[in-house]
């Protein structure tokens, strides 16, 4: 749902400050070094997998994330770049599946496939690093602007994710809540669960 606002908020995420999460996340990849960046927006996540020897197959819903990727990285043969959903794109093998702030907009119908499909990509000890927006988010309140951004928010709980990671081993697993100014200076209350967690080589599902 192209708008304004997530024009802006591709503007103001391009080149932002690469999260602890993530930092800690790609050193503990073992496996080869193939990450899926679910949800990519301007691509921040990608410079920093690539700059750091990932090939990366990347994907998001809005057409204009992909049009900004394919021009940031025009010239780079280990950026895959998808215009799709998280429940049509076709998950390769990886070792690490990045997911910040993006699966809380999967339709919750559809988030048990989508879930499985991330579980099936990855490689046994493969590491998914993630975030989840929880119930005091304003995005999970009346206050949110669903014509502005997406309209689905599937909103989690610290039970739902150990449930979702059920085999995983948590390397770190944190509920944070704060408010403060959003990108676009909108008094904005964040509540999110930021999890790095790494496949066990034998998972039972």
């Amino acid at each position: 749902m192209p708008s304004e606002k997530i024009s802006e908020y591709f503007d103001v995420t391009e080149n932002r400050e690469t999260r602890e999460d993530l930092k800690r996340a790609i050193n503990l990849v073992r496996g080869p070094k193939i990450a899926i960046d679910c949800g990519c927006g301007a691509g921040s996540d990608i410079a920093f997998l690539r700059a750091n020897g990932f090939q990366v197959h990347a994907f998001d819903v809005e057409p204009e994330a992909i049009q900004r990727c394919e021009k940031r990285f025009i010239d780079d043969q280990k950026v895959s770049l998808t215009q799709c959903s998280f429940e049509a794109f076709e998950y390769p093998s990886a070792s690490l599946v990045v997911a910040d702030s993006s699966l809380c907009f999967c339709p919750e119908e559809k988030f048990d496939v989508v879930w499985q499909k991330i579980i099936d990509s990855l490689l046994p000890e493969g590491v998914f690093v993630g975030s989840f927006v929880g119930c005091d988010d304003t995005m999970a309140g009346p206050n949110y602007q669903k014509d502005d951004f997406w309209p689905d928010v599937h909103v989690a709980t610290n039970e739902k994710i150990k449930r979702w990671l059920k085999g995983f081993s948590f390397e770190s697993f944190a509920e944070h809540k704060s408010s403060g100014s959003g990108f676009d200076g909108q008094v904005q209350s964040w509540h999110r669960y930021m999890v790095v967690a790494v496949k066990e080589s034998k998972l039972k599902v």
